[in-house]
């Protein structure tokens, strides 16, 4: 049997290192269940019970494990229902990337059942990326730039795959010509560092403090060593944030 859209989807993702996904069956992504199926040993597939559910998951899943969350639903219904999540994902800088199905490409633009313009419906809460894979050619840079559009803006993304471009044959590596964007796997964190000046300022308004108290975020994860030294530096108490309950 030939690698299918659907198969490469799911090997190209557990690439980036994610082996999880949160989500709810439906008839618009058939042809990724049946990838599912096909990788058990790549993916855990967690069942919900609603596609809010999945979205808010996933969403869950990034914040307290730092990794990128995945979530998947069906078209029309299931895709709306992942919106809820999403937001949440959104709002707290999380970086989520949700799969939909879609009407087959020959139906979209018919009216067919439970069509509705998903690029439209996901342009705000992945308005850093939203994109529907047209062509099995077109499905590594897709997938590449939503992940890594996710990790670098803290955001959520969203790819949309047309149940009948589901099972196309893969095109694992595309042919370097005109009218294709080579893309690769990777990506390389920023070292962000204030500058002396600001440091002073933060160390002055510290150090002119009668009664300071520290209230620690998600910013500070992997900060634990420093935030306990300036704490006894300055005798203060610490308080987390629900987000930074892991610092």
């Amino acid at each position: 049997m030939a690698k299918l859209v659907s198969d490469f989807v799911l090997e190209r993702i557990s690439e980036w290192g994610i082996k999880r996904m949160y989500g709810f069956p439906g008839d618009g992504i058939n042809g990724m269940l049946g990838a599912l199926e096909r990788h058990k040993d790549l993916f855990e597939f967690v069942q919900v019970r609603h596609e809010e559910m999945s979205a808010f998951m996933a969403c869950a899943h990034a914040k307290y494990t730092g990794e990128v969350g995945l979530c998947m639903a069906t078209s029309g219904p299931g895709a709306i229902h992942l919106l809820n999540g999403l937001y949440d994902a959104k709002m707290d800088h999380q970086p989520v990337v949700a799969i939909v199905g879609q009407a087959a490409r020959s139906a979209i633009g018919g009216s067919y059942q439970q069509e509705n313009d998903l690029n439209v419906l996901f342009k705000d809460v992945a308005g850093e990326y939203v994109e529907t894979i047209t062509d099995a050619v077109q499905a590594r840079t897709v997938i590449d730039r939503a992940v890594r559009i996710a990790i670098t803006e803290r955001t959520v993304t969203c790819i949309i795959i047309p149940k009948d471009v589901q099972n196309l044959e893969a095109v694992v590596m595309p042919p370097h010509k005109h009218n294709t964007v080579p893309t690769g796997l990777g990506y390389f964190a920023p070292y962000i560092r204030p500058t002396d000046e600001d440091l002073q300022k933060a160390a002055d308004i510290l150090n002119e403090g009668k009664k300071v108290a520290i209230l620690v975020g998600s910013g500070a994860r992997g900060a634990d060593a420093e935030i306990t030294q300036v704490a006894d530096l300055l005798g203060c108490g610490v308080a987390k944030a629900l987000l930074g309950k892991d610092v």
